[in-house]
C-alpha cells in the first residue's frame, strides 16, 4: 500500500491533482456540450421539433406519444421545412424547398464557422494533432493553446460538424483537451515554468481528449502513449489514467448520446465469425493500406496545392464551396444526408425486428419452402402421434425435424430468410456512390480553415467499404450454401453472416491505414462498440493495414502534415541509423572552422550596444555563454526572444539604462566582491544591468565523442532544441534540433523545405 500511495503521489502530486481534476471536469463539459450542440444544429439543417424546438430529432420522437411500430421511422411531432413554410411535407416541390434549405443552412454554419477562425483565432483551425506532436516534442508554438483559441474552437467545432463536411470531432477535442490543461497549468507556477512538466500534463490531455471523444478512457491512454507522446514516462501514465477517467465520468454524467452509455456506437447484437472469415478481414485491412496510402498522398498534394497558390488566400470561399459540394451531393442520398457519425451506426448496426433501414430490407421465406412444410407437416405429425399419446413441445419440434429430414425430397430448396430484397440491393447501390463522395471529399475537406477531424470520416469509408463487402458475402452463403467453406460452418438458412461486423473491422483497417495506429486502435475500437469477441478480427486487419500501408512509406497523415508544414520535429518511432559523432554535426564555435560560426557571449564586459549588434547580426535563436574571449568554460545559455525582452523591459523601467551600459550574465560579478571589500558596492553596480534570471545555468551538454543515436534519443526524451558540445570542459558548438532534421533529410536523398531551417 505504500508503494501504491507513493506512486499515486508522485504521479499526481497536490497541485496536479487539482488542475487535472478542473481541467477534466471542464473538457468533459465541454465534450458534453460540443456532442450535444452539434446533434442538435446537424438535425436544423432539416427541420425542428414543434414540441420542443431545442431538441433534435431523436430527443423529439421520445417525447411523442403518436409514433407507432409499424410508423416507427416517422415523427409527428417533428416537420421538415416544408411542412413549416409552404404546409406540405412531401411531393417535388416540397423536396426542392427541403433541398434547398439542407443546403443553405449548411452553408450557413460553415461560413460562420471559418469567419470567426480568420478574424479571432487562426490556430483553432484544422485537426491540431501535428501541432500537438509537435509541441509535445519541444517545440513552442506561441498561443496555439491559449484560452482564446479554446473559446473559437469549441465553438466552431460545433458549427463545422452542424455543416455535414466530411469531417471529425475527435482531433479538435484532442486540441481543446490541450488547451483546457495548458490554461489551467499557467495558473500554477510548478508548471508554467516548468516546460517538461507542461509536456507531460499536455500527455495526459490528448488522453482525456480521446476519451471524451469515444467515450474510450483507455484507448485514450494508449493513443497518447503511442502516437502523440515523445516521451511517456510511469508519472505520466498515472496522470493520463487518472483524468481519462475523471473526463469519462463526466462525460458519463452529462448522457450527450442519451442512452445512457459511455460508448459511442454500442452493438447490441453480436454475430460470431468464424476462421475463415478472416480472410475477408485481411481483404478489408489491404484496403485500409491502399486507402490509408492514397489518401494520405492525395491530401497534402491538395494542402500543398492551397499552400503555394492563391487558392490559400481565399479560405472563406474555399470553406463555402467545399461545404456546397458536399451539401448538394450528400442530401439525395440518405446514408450521407445525417452526416459521418451516423453514417458509421447506421452500418455498424446489424437488422433487427427494431430496424427500419433499406439495408434490412430481405425477402421471406421462401414460398416454395413454405407451401412444403405447411402442406406436409400435419400429415407427417399425424402419422407420428396417435390419439391419447400426446407429445410435449420439445418432443414435438425433435419429431417435426426427424420427419422432415426423412420425408422432404432433395429438390426442394431449403428455407432461407437472408436473401436480398430491393431495399438491400438499392442501398448498396448509394453506399457504392457514397463510398465514393466520401473519398473525394475528405481528401479536399481535411485541412481547410475550420476544424475538422479525421477519425470519423476515415471510419466511414471503412464502414460503407466493410458492410458492402459483409453484404456480398452474405448473399454468396445464401446463393451457394454448399459451397466451401460455408458448407462447412453455416447451415442452411441461419444466420452466419454479420454485416455489422465487416463494417467495424472496415473502419477500424482505414483509420490504421490512415494513422498507422495499432494497439490503441484496437482498445479504442472494442471500447467505441462494446464487441470485446471482436478482437481477433481488427487485430488481423489493423495489423495488415499497417503492413500495405507502410509498404509504400511509413508517414502516416499527420506525420506528412507535420513535414508539410516545416515543424522541427524529431520521431522517436524507428530512428535512422546516424553513423557519425556529436563533434561531426555541431555549429562551432569562432576560430574552429571556416564554416559558420557559433556566436557566444562573455559574461562580463559587453555593453548593451555591444549585445544589440550581435543580436541583430545573428540567425541563431539563442547563445552560449562563456567567462572570456579567451576561455571556452560554459556559464550558460540565454535565448534571444528573452534577451530582447529583458533589454526593452528594462529601457521602459530602469533609469540610467543606454548603449554604454555594461550587462552581467553571472550569478557572482568580480565586480560585486571588489566593491564590497573596497566598502563602495552600490558605485560598482551603479551602470550594470543585472541579467542573471534569465539564463540557464544548467543546459544539457554532451562531448564531441558522443554518438549521434543517443544525442538523438537525448532531443526526443527530453524536448529540447538544442545542446551544448564540450571537450574537457570546454565550448566546442552547438547542435540544434534543426541541424538534425537537416542531415536527416540530405542522407535520405530528400530536399529539406527551406523554412524549416529558417
Amino acid at each position: 500500500m505504500r508503494a501504491v500511495g507513493s506512486g499515486m503521489e508522485s504521479g499526481l502530486g497536490g497541485s496536479g491533482a487539482i488542475i487535472a481534476l478542473r481541467e477534466m471536469a471542464r473538457q468533459g463539459a465541454l465534450a458534453g456540450f460540443i456532442a450535444i450542440a452539434s446533434d442538435w444544429l446537424s438535425d436544423v439543417k432539416e427541420g425542428l421539433c414543434i414540441s420542443a424546438f431545442w431538441h433534435n430529432r431523436e430527443q423529439c420522437c421520445w417525447d411523442s406519444n403518436q409514433t407507432t411500430f409499424q410508423a416507427r421511422h416517422t415523427c409527428p411531432l417533428w416537420r421538415n421545412w416544408a411542412d413549416f413554410v409552404i404546409g406540405q411535407p412531401e411531393g417535388p416541390g416540397s423536396y426542392i424547398l427541403n433541398y434547398v434549405m439542407y443546403v443553405g443552412v449548411a452553408v450557413m454554419f460553415s461560413g460562420l464557422a471559418v469567419m470567426l477562425v480568420r478574424s479571432f483565432a487562426p490556430y483553432a483551425c484544422s485537426s491540431g494533432m501535428p501541432e500537438i506532436k509537435t509541441i509535445l516534442g519541444g517545440f513552442v508554438i506561441r498561443e496555439y493553446l491559449g484560452a482564446w483559441t479554446l473559446l473559437v474552437k469549441a465553438v466552431t467545432l460545433v458549427l463545422a460538424v452542424s455543416s455535414g463536411l466530411s469531417l471529425g470531432k475527435e482531433g479538435p477535442l484532442v486540441h481543446v483537451a490541450c488547451c483546457c490543461g495548458h490554461v489551467f497549468a499557467s495558473l500554477f507556477p510548478k508548471f508554467r515554468n516548468n516546460d517538461a512538466q507542461q509536456r507531460q500534463l499536455l500527455s495526459a490531455a490528448v488522453a482525456a481528449g480521446v476519451s471524451v471523444a469515444f467515450g474510450a478512457p483507455m484507448g485514450g491512454v494508449l493513443f497518447s502513449l503511442e502516437e502523440v507522446s515523445s516521451y511517456f514516462p510511469p508519472r505520466t501514465l498515472w496522470r493520463a489514467f487518472y483524468v481519462a477517467l475523471v473526463a469519462a465520468f463526466i462525460l458519463r454524467a452529462i448522457n450527450p448520446f442519451g442512452d445512457a452509455r459511455l460508448v459511442l456506437f454500442y452493438v447490441s447484437e453480436r454475430g460470431t465469425w468464424r476462421l475463415p472469415e478472416l480472410a475477408a478481414f485481411v481483404a478489408l485491412g489491404a484496403f485500409g493500406g491502399i486507402w490509408g496510402v492514397i489518401f494520405t498522398r492525395a491530401n497534402i498534394a491538395w494542402c500543398r496545392c492551397r499552400k503555394n497558390t492563391r487558392l490559400g488566400h481565399y479560405p472563406v470561399t474555399e470553406v463555402v464551396i467545399v461545404t456546397l459540394i458536399t451539401a448538394a451531393v450528400s442530401y439525395p442520398n440518405p446514408f450521407m444526408r445525417g452526416g459521418s457519425a451516423q453514417l458509421v451506426s447506421e452500418l455498424f448496426t446489424d437488422c433487427g425486428p427494431l430496424r427500419a433501414s433499406p439495408l434490412c430490407d430481405y425477402l421471406p421465406v421462401d414460398n416454395n419452402s413454405t407451401n412444403v412444410t405447411t402442406t406436409i407437416m400435419p400429415a407427417m405429425l399425424s402419422s407420428h402421434v396417435t390419439p391419447g399419446n400426446g407429445i410435449s413441445g420439445m418432443s414435438a419440434a425433435s419429431t417435426f425435424t426427424t420427419v422432415m429430414a426423412k420425408t422432404i425430397p432433395p429438390t426442394v430448396p431449403p428455407t432461407n430468410e437472408h436473401r436480398a430484397g430491393p431495399g438491400v440491393y438499392s442501398a448498396i447501390g448509394q453506399l457504392a456512390l457514397a463510398l465514393v463522395f466520401k473519398m473525394a471529399t475528405t481528401i479536399i475537406t481535411f485541412g481547410i480553415k475550420v476544424p475538422t477531424g479525421l477519425f470519423m470520416p476515415s471510419m466511414a469509408v471503412g464502414a460503407v467499404a466493410g458492410r458492402l463487402l459483409g453484404i456480398w458475402v452474405e448473399q454468396l452463403s445464401v446463393s451457394h450454401p454448399r459451397m466451401l467453406p460455408f458448407s462447412k460452418w453455416c447451415a442452411p438458412g441461419a444466420d452466419c453472416i454479420a454485416p455489422g461486423l465487416y463494417a467495424i473491422v472496415g473502419a477500424a483497417a482505414c483509420l490504421g491505414g490512415v494513422t498507422r495506429m495499432t494497439v490503441s486502435l484496437v482498445v479504442i475500437m472494442f471500447e467505441l462498440t462494446g464487441g470485446l469477441e471482436y478482437i481477433v478480427p481488427l487485430m488481423a486487419a489493423i495489423m495488415t493495414s499497417k503492413w500495405v500501408a507502410d509498404a509504400f512509406g511509413r508517414e502516416g497523415i499527420y506525420d506528412a502534415h507535420i513535414r508539410l508544414n516545416s515543424y522541427p520535429f524529431l520521431s522517436n518511432k524507428d530512428p535512422p541509423p546516424l553513423p557519425c559523432l556529436a563533434g561531426d554535426m555541431m555549429q562551432q564555435t569562432p576560430g574552429r572552422s571556416n564554416s559558420s560560426s557559433l556566436v557566444t557571449l562573455v559574461q562580463e564586459g559587453l555593453t548593451l550596444q555591444d549585445v544589440q549588434d550581435i543580436v541583430s547580426n545573428s540567425r541563431h535563436n539563442g547563445f552560449p555563454i562563456v567567462v572570456a574571449p579567451e576561455s571556452a568554460l560554459i556559464v550558460g545559455f540565454v535565448l534571444k526572444r528573452h534577451l530582447n525582452l529583458a533589454i526593452e523591459n528594462a529601457r521602459h523601467h530602469q533609469e540610467g539604462v543606454g548603449p554604454h551600459t555594461t550587462l552581467s550574465f553571472s550569478l557572482h560579478p568580480p565586480w560585486a566582491a571588489g566593491a564590497t571589500a573596497n566598502g563602495n558596492a552600490e558605485n560598482g553596480a551603479a551602470n550594470v544591468l543585472k541579467l542573471q534570471s534569465i539564463v540557464d545555468f544548467s543546459p544539457v551538454t554532451v562531448t564531441d565523442e558522443t554518438s549521434m543515436d543517443i544525442v538523438v534519443e537525448v532531443f526526443c526524451k527530453l524536448g529540447i532544441r538544442h545542446t551544448l558540445v564540450t571537450h574537457n570542459g570546454q565550448l566546442l558548438g552547438i547542435i540544434t534540433k534543426k541541424d538534425i532534421l537537416r542531415y536527416l533529410a540530405h542522407s535520405s536523398c530528400h530536399e529539406p523545405p527551406s523554412d524549416i531551417f529558417s
